[in-house]
Formats: C-alpha cells, sequence, structure tokens
C-alpha cells in the first residue's frame, strides 16, 4: 500500500480516534496530538499484515494518550476548566456528540482522579467496547487485570457522578435487604432495593454458567440487562448460598461455598438503592480481586 492509499485509509478512521483520545485525554489539542503522533507511527510501520487496522490504530493512539497521561501528572483545574470549554470544528454531529458527552465537566473531573490505566481500561471497554484482550496489550497486563481495572475505574466514576452512598454501614444494609429478598423470593422487595433504572452486567462465564445449568433453575442471563424488573427476575428466589463480602473494600456479595469463591456480585448503591449490579465468575478475575470474607 502507497502512502497516498495509507493516508486515506487513515483519514476514515481518524474521527473514531480523535473520540477515543479526546475521551482519555480530555484535551482537543492533546487529543489532536495524539492522533497526530499515531499517524507517524503508522507512516514508518509495514501494516500489510495487519487484518484489522482500526484495531491496530486504536491499540496505538491508546498507547499514545496513555503516555502522555502518565508523563503529565496532576492536572491543574484551569486545565481542566480550558479543556470542557473547548470547542471543536469537526463539523461531523457524531463527532461532536462523542466531544460534548467525553468533555462533561463533572466527567471530566472524575476521571481526572483515575489512574491512567484505570481511564484507559474504563474509557477504552464502555465507551468504545474494545475487548479485554486488546487493553490488557495497550497497559501490559493480562486480561484479567485489564477487566479488572475497568471494574475500579467504573465504580469510581459512577460513584463520582452518582453520588453514590459512601457511607460502609448504609451499604452493607442495602447489600443484606437485597440477598434477603433474594433468597426469599421476594420480588416488591426487590424492586424497592434496585433503582428503577438499575443495570446488571454479567461476564461471560456467568453467562455461559447460566445456560449451561438453565435445566436446574438457573436465569435466563444476558451480558447486560437494563430496568429493575428484569433484574429482579434474575435474583428471585435465588442466591440462596451468597453472602455479604468486602470486594476491593466494597461492600457485595459473592457465592462461596466452603470458603472459595465462585462468583462475586459488585454492587453501586446510590440514594439508598442499588443502581448497578456486577456479576462476575471468572476466575482469572476474582483471582485479582481483594474478597473479605469478614
Amino acid at each position: 500500500m502507497d502512502e497516498t492509499d495509507l493516508a486515506a485509509d487513515f483519514e476514515t478512521h481518524r474521527p473514531h480516534l480523535r473520540a477515543v483520545t479526546l475521551r482519555l485525554l480530555g484535551s482537543p489539542a492533546e487529543a489532536d496530538d495524539a492522533v497526530q503522533e499515531t499517524w507517524l507511527r503508522l507512516a514508518r510501520t509495514d501494516v500489510s499484515e495487519v487484518e484489522n487496522l482500526r484495531a491496530w490504530l486504536t491499540t496505538v493512539a491508546s498507547r499514545v494518550a496513555l503516555s502522555m497521561l502518565r508523563s503529565r501528572g496532576t492536572r491543574a483545574e484551569s486545565d481542566l476548566d480550558e479543556a470542557a470549554a473547548a470547542t471543536d470544528p469537526d463539523p461531523d454531529p457524531e463527532v461532536r456528540a462523542l466531544q460534548a458527552d467525553a468533555l462533561g465537566g463533572a466527567l471530566l473531573v472524575v476521571l481526572e482522579r483515575l489512574d491512567p490505566a484505570e481511564r484507559l481500561a474504563f474509557v477504552l471497554h464502555d465507551l468504545f467496547a474494545v475487548p479485554f484482550a486488546e487493553i490488557a496489550t495497550v497497559v501490559e497486563r493480562s486480561p484479567a487485570a485489564a477487566r479488572q481495572l475497568a471494574s475500579r475505574a467504573r465504580r469510581r466514576v459512577r460513584g463520582g457522578s452518582a453520588e453514590a452512598d459512601a457511607d460502609p454501614a448504609r451499604r452493607r444494609e442495602v447489600v443484606q435487604a437485597f440477598l434477603t429478598a433474594a433468597r426469599e423470593g421476594d420480588f416488591a422487595g426487590l424492586l424497592a432495593v434496585l433503582d428503577p433504572d438499575v443495570e446488571l452486567r454479567a461476564d461471560r462465564v456467568a453467562v455461559a454458567a447460566a445456560e449451561a445449568n438453565r435445566g436446574r433453575g438457573a436465569p435466563e442471563l444476558a451480558e447486560t440487562l437494563h430496568g429493575a424488573e428484569a433484574v429482579a427476575r434474575v435474583f428471585s428466589g435465588r442466591a440462596q448460598a451468597a453472602r455479604p463480602a468486602l470486594l476491593d473494600g466494597v461492600p457485595g456479595a459473592v457465592y462461596a461455598p466452603g470458603g472459595h469463591v465462585y462468583s462475586a456480585f459488585e454492587l453501586v448503591v446510590v440514594d439508598g438503592r442499588i443502581a448497578a449490579i456486577e456479576m462476575i465468575a471468572d476466575p482469572d478475575v476474582i483471582a485479582v480481586m481483594d474478597v473479605d470474607l469478614g
């Protein structure tokens, strides 16, 4: 592929790369610098064997942005204000919408408090659906560790933007109420403790296990479920062996017969209700979690 064709291909991916780096860096100027550096690296690399150029470019741009995040340290509030007020001349409405979302003042402040690797894992996975296997190559960790980075970042982002309940005792009360309602098949009780817009995320291991045990009463499970009724149906009459636990220092729940953790449930509590549940059954992910069974 000659340079002209390579440049043309790169331009088709520029809006995506701009959106990714803008979310990662929070600064239009820095995002432009990262995209330009990505082009320079592409121009001096033989990509004839690359099957997915978009994925390759996303990885390179993310590495560039991660390096910039690590080198700049903590930014001043004035820098945040400048980034939030910046405008983008890109005429693409979708790109402008991405930028507006990316540069929301509250989200920017929360993202700035994340470790660079946490920020990258959260942005790439939750906002751009990049697989953890690809994120792992950027942060130079295992896919399980990359997933854990995103999980920790997700809790902090949701907590910072939604003012999640900070009192551990209150969180434990909500977790216990949730488990009690689930065990007793108290559907109304589950609806009372779940936020109407609650989101349930289940990893692939959990989804596969539910499918394999459907004939033995396992719930119908998808990787993502929304709404209190859908989530309540998953747990109603179940969780008989689940118990409260601290997951990375935050009250949650586990299925741990004999003290061995087979699955974990990370819960985000906002205003006394569960706003999000992360169902984790991947043993590699559980292995890197700090689980305190109390």
